[in-house]
């Protein structure tokens, strides 16, 4: 369960973002000012509010070790804090002079990048507070930033829609079209997808924006191999604009918050919902788990910051999703098919499954055909959703019984790959498997139903190396 522990309201004005290190929590807002806090009782502390900047403060974050805070704003600066007594270290100045939306460290606190509306993003040497490196998007302003866990490359999210993928040395790896309506938050969660040996790293990536969607990517990156951006999954919940998302430390989590007013929290193994949280009056901008505790932060328009505590069963519940999906097949009720509807965004069918009696057991066996003679499901596309999710499950099932990693498995297989090939539609297929879909089933796509753009199928030297590293690692 979720228990809301404390409101901070200490803030004139919107409040833009909040950022947690081992001991204190940092809000900044629209009123200029950032303020700091205490985790033991979340008492202000005696040199808050930090006041230097002379416009809206956009966004906060700590180095990793918490001794420094950074902060930016529409002044066009970029301000680095003692986060011991308070006082200003330096002064960083977008070379642009245009205002600073984002500010992250790296991981080994070496950088510091700072993103701008104008499309600039630069690199600051975080010890000696010198430019670095500096670049540029296309178009847009730039609204998000995050670094990989392992510090090799960083991502940033433009009001236009693209996610660009920068080295450590500002060079440019890979832009695509990731929201239609713009980008308003990213975050990497700091627990790899599958082991990274020899230089071989696979991490989740999520993103928000004003298309209302939340986002997954798996991202992995190799000097020798190269970039590989590839989407995942989306999460659905929001019905309005989602301006923020953030990983628990351990990975087990993701949250967002959303010009509904809601904040939802999500399993990341199952994607289903853990929680959906209402308190906020406004627009919800910010959220933030806490690294040692099982704390989050929320902070809204409303000019409120909430603290919500979850217990050990929330915490158990992210983390033992193989025991709850082989739970699944063998005891859930029709409360809990009920339940997972929801979270899928299929409630309006909530009503037909408990009449027909669906529980746990029917509802894997579900077939296009039952469906629609059975339980008289007369959309095809609503039918085509549900088989969809219904396959995901099962898929899910499979691959967390057998220990093998969800993104090596095969969609139409539900085996491991062998010779894995990227279709025109961007997932990942075995290649005979594929190559006997496009010539039996007019070249739709298995994943999405549409029709393929092209039937060309291009190898996926990365996944396929990958899934050898596994193989040696975990058959000996």
């Amino acid at each position: 369960m979720e228990k809301l522990i404390h409101t901070l309201a200490d803030h004139g004005d919107d409040v833009n973002c909040c950022a947690f290190s081992f001991s204190l929590l940092a809000t900044c807002s629209l009123d200029k000012t950032i303020r700091l806090y205490s985790l033991r009782d979340f008492t202000e502390l005696p040199y808050s509010p930090l006041k230097f900047h002379t416009y809206a403060v956009h966004c906060c974050c700590f180095s990793p070790s918490g001794h420094i805070l950074a902060s930016c704003s529409t002044d066009g600066t970029t301000v680095l804090w003692n986060t011991e007594n308070g006082q200003m270290l330096a002064v960083m100045e977008q070379p642009s002079g245009s205002p600073v939306r984002v500010c992250q460290f790296s991981p080994d606190s070496t950088c510091l990048a700072s993103g701008a509306a104008d499309g600039t993003v630069v690199l600051w040497n975080a010890q000696s507070y010198k430019l670095y490196r500096c670049g540029s998007v296309k178009d847009g302003s730039l609204a998000a930033c995050a670094f990989s866990p392992n510090g090799s490359f960083f991502v940033t999210g433009s009001s236009c829609g693209d996610l660009t993928v920068w080295d450590d040395k500002m060079r440019c790896l890979h832009s695509e079209k990731a929201h239609d309506l713009g980008i308003t938050c990213c975050d990497f969660s700091s627990q790899p997808v599958s082991d990274g040996e020899q230089g071989l790293q696979f991490f989740r990536l999520a993103s928000c924006g004003q298309d209302c969607q939340v986002k997954i990517w798996i991202v992995s990156f190799t000097h020798i191999l190269g970039f590989e951006l590839k989407y995942k999954s989306t999460l659905s919940g929001h019905c309005a604009p989602v301006l923020a998302c953030a990983f628990s430390h351990d990975g087990q989590m993701l949250v967002s918050g959303s010009v509904d007013k809601s904040v939802i929290v999500y399993d990341t193994n199952t994607e289903n919902i853990l929680h959906r949280l209402t308190q906020h009056t406004r627009y919800v901008t910010t959220c933030a788990f806490a690294p040692n505790t099982l704390l989050l932060a929320t902070g809204s328009m409303d000019k409120t910051v909430n603290i919500w505590q979850f217990d050990l069963e929330t915490l158990c519940q992210a983390r033992s999703t193989e025991h709850q999906l082989k739970q699944f097949t063998e005891d859930w009720s029709e409360e809990d098919v009920s339940t997972w509807l929801c979270a899928q965004d299929l409630k309006d069918l909530v009503g037909i499954f408990k009449m027909n009696n669906i529980d746990g057991k029917e509802l894997l066996n579900l077939t296009k055909e039952s469906l629609a003679d059975d339980l008289k499901i007369e959309s095809l596309g609503l039918r085509s959703k549900v088989l969809r999710k219904i396959e995901e499950l099962r898929t899910k099932v499979k691959s967390l019984s057998s220990g093998i990693p969800d993104e090596f498995i095969c969609p139409i297989t539900r085996e491991l790959m062998k010779d894995p090939v990227i279709a025109s539609d961007g997932y990942s297929y075995e290649k005979e498997a594929m190559e006997n879909w496009i010539s039996k089933k007019k070249r739709t796509s298995p994943m999405t139903n549409l029709v393929l753009p092209s039937a060309v199928l291009t190898p996926n030297r990365t996944l396929k190396m990958a899934i050898n590293r596994w193989l040696e690692t975990h058959q000996k």
